[in-house]
């Protein structure tokens, strides 16, 4: 399985690459997608800008995807996560996975977007609606938790 990495500033259609996923692939049973959205944070939010590490990212995103598909029977893997500045409702990233049967797909997607939170190399800086820069954001600490429950064997 040769995994669909992209890191853009672009958006994407979820459904044109979930098609470009599985089309054609008559050994695929379960297909699994995950799309982030951009949060206006209870309406204090303009825009998320993200920053990310060229060549690095990828690099961190390829690992990552690599470290799926020997965990799980996977079919087909894609990342696409964007860069620069997005605004609330907006997409932001989305994993795809397939595999023959559900579960694998299910819980590929789950650990790639726990390890796409917290350790892939993108930094997120707020926006706020008054015109000011707010803060750099950190990951939160139950997508920590999320990403050790699997490195503990989840």
């Amino acid at each position: 399985m040769i995994p669909t990495i992209r890191i853009q500033p672009e958006d994407f259609d979820p459904a044109a690459e979930m098609e470009a996923l599985t089309a054609g692939r008559p050994e695929i049973g379960a297909a699994v997608s995950f799309v982030g959205l951009c949060r206006d944070e209870g309406g204090r939010l303009s825009a998320l800008e993200l920053e990310h590490y060229p060549g690095m990212a990828e690099e961190e995103v390829a690992r990552v995807a690599a470290e799926a598909a020997r965990r799980w029977p996977l079919l087909g893997l894609t990342a696409i996560h964007r860069h620069g500045l997005i605004r609330p409702g907006e997409r932001i990233v989305l994993v795809a996975t397939a595999s023959s049967h559900r579960d694998a797909a299910f819980a590929a997607a789950s650990f790639l977007m726990d390890y796409l939170k917290t350790r892939a190399p993108f930094w997120k800086r707020e926006h706020l609606v008054d015109g000011s820069l707010g803060t750099w954001v950190e990951a939160r600490e139950a997508d920590d938790r999320a990403a050790s429950a699997w490195a503990a064997g989840a």
